[in-house]
């Protein structure tokens, strides 16, 4: 059996009927001076529908609710959950690991653009070594007395989230769509990697998902019509939340200041999220 495999992995194996190896945890042990309750991934099948946004406001929610949050920024090469909350300081360090940035409201974060010299350098590494910052983000950094950790994901389904799924004991992952029929169909993507992974899905948001006029109040799809209903139907997965186009989020992601959004859009995302067992 090759090193460190999973037992999905077995299936295919030329050696499987003779191999006399049980299978090994690939899970990186946390830093010691970590204590994280509930490890909670937020993924997309592609880029550009809001997940940072999502990440964001599920930490702040769940903080609301006196609970310790942190966020873990995975997105190495496009990293902006320190954006969204306005840090621009450098993460500290100490003899026992990395101490995570606080934000204004107690939230610890933890992204590679508090590492950087400049936080506009690019991150131009391969895949390998971009696999290897997100496993130090859990063995190296010290996530103190953490109920919920969010670990804000790259689209796609590539090395990233292969390493978080493999890596890191992840409780369950929240899918971040937009109503597109196009990125519906990705969706469906991410579900099936999920289960392959033998990762629980907790239920989809979908962000973007109509407009409501501020003088009628009026709702318009004016991404065209949803379709998550029908992908949730087909695997058994809850709607957790329908986010509006709201510019007064987008404006305080651009200005650091999404600590202070308004709304209740995600308070069934965060009950299903804090009565996990």
């Amino acid at each position: 059996m090759s090193e460190s495999c999973k037992p999905s992995d077995c299936a295919g194996c030329p050696s499987a009927s003779n191999c006399g190896s049980k299978p090994q945890s690939m899970l990186e042990q946390p830093n010691q001076m970590s204590n994280i309750g509930k490890v909670i991934g937020v993924v997309s099948g592609k880029g550009g529908v809001g997940k940072t946004m999502v990440s964001s406001l599920l930490a702040v929610s769940m903080q609301r609710l006196g609970k310790n949050v942190g966020i873990m920024d995975a997105d190495i090469t496009g990293p902006s959950v320190p954006k969204a909350f306005g840090i621009h300081a450098k993460a500290d360090a100490c003899e026992f690991g990395i101490i995570p940035a606080k934000t204004k409201m107690g939230l610890d974060i933890m992204s590679v653009n508090l590492l950087l010299e400049n936080e506009s350098d690019p991150v131009v590494w391969r895949g390998p070594v971009i696999a290897g910052v997100v496993k130090q983000f859990w063995t190296d950094v010290i996530w103190k007395d953490i109920d919920y950790l969010f670990v804000d994901m790259p689209p796609g389904t590539g090395d990233v989230p292969l390493t978080v799924f493999q890596s890191l004991p992840v409780d369950g992952i929240v899918i971040v769509t937009s109503p597109q029929e196009l990125v519906s169909m990705i969706v469906e993507k991410a579900v099936k990697m999920a289960q392959l992974m033998n990762i629980p899905i907790l239920g989809i948001i979908e962000n973007m998902s109509y407009y409501e006029c501020p003088d009628c109040g009026k709702r318009h799809n004016i991404y065209g019509d949803s379709h998550i209903e029908e992908i949730a139907a087909q695997y058994n997965i809850p709607v957790l939340a329908k986010l509006p186009v709201d510019t007064q989020l987008a404006k305080m992601c651009d200005q650091g200041t999404i600590e202070l959004f308004e709304g209740d859009w995600l308070d069934d995302a965060v009950e299903k999220i804090a009565d996990m067992k």
